[in-house]
């Protein structure tokens, strides 16, 4: 039983040592490596920046373009919408989708491309180029002719709110459209921020269509109810 006393006794002088936590970190990166570092980290964001194509420029030209026609339609919520939860889509929509024109503009200009400016005056978009580049918006998918937009602005209350979501809906269908089409084209989409915007406008654009087209069905119920 001593021997045994004695034996646990022991033990913490066999233990490791704890190590010191007031004890100073090992030696830090000097000036000249961490400015190596810093360089091949810039280098590498330089170099990313030059994966891209012509069909990923297209697709950030044209998408700048096709998110300002989403501006003019929440842009008509306000004052037209009968329905609270309409005028709040609209406003998130708005939201998130002019901070998304602004990330398109940085990303063209970062690459020495054109970047064109959307302004919204009414039901009407004016897009604004110094280029030669492509322009004929018209053809884009979920694209609006300015005859189903003037159809949006001239209506009120349950009109406009039911409008405004069918309309909608086509237009963000259409965006994941030319996502698919983006992401089908060779070579296109190698670019990571590019790759992740694109991602996050499919997922975004189909997790709203499907909050839209339960509103829609819930006013269509509603409406047939009375």
């Amino acid at each position: 039983m001593a021997a045994a006393m004695l034996f646990v006794l022991s033990l913490p002088a066999c233990a490791p040592a704890v190590p010191n936590t007031a004890d100073p970190p090992g030696p830090r990166a000097s000036p000249e490596r961490a400015a190596e570092l810093e360089a091949l980290y810039r280098a590498r964001v330089e170099r990313d920046r030059q994966r891209f194509t012509e069909a990923d420029v297209r697709f950030m030209t044209d998408m700048i373009v096709h998110h300002g026609q989403a501006l003019v339609m929440a842009g008509l919520a306000p004052e037209r919408a009968e329905s609270q939860p309409i005028r709040v889509l609209a406003a998130r929509i708005e939201n998130a989708q002019r901070d998304e024109i602004a990330l398109m503009q940085r990303w063209l200009r970062d690459r020495g491309r054109e970047a064109p400016e959307v302004h919204v005056s009414g039901a009407a978009l004016h897009v604004q180029t110094t280029g030669h580049g492509h322009h004929d918006h018209s053809g884009m998918p979920g694209m609006l002719s300015q005859t189903q937009l003037d159809e949006l602005a001239a209506a009120n209350g349950r009109e406009f709110d039911r409008l405004f979501l069918t309309y909608m809906i086509e237009h963000h269908r259409g965006a994941m459209i030319m996502v698919r089409e983006l992401l089908g084209a060779d070579g296109a989409a190698q670019d990571p921020e590019l790759f992740r915007f694109a991602s996050d406008v499919h997922v975004d654009q189909a997790a709203e269509i499907a909050r839209m087209e339960s509103m829609l069905t819930a006013m269509s119920g509603s409406q047939s109810g009375r």
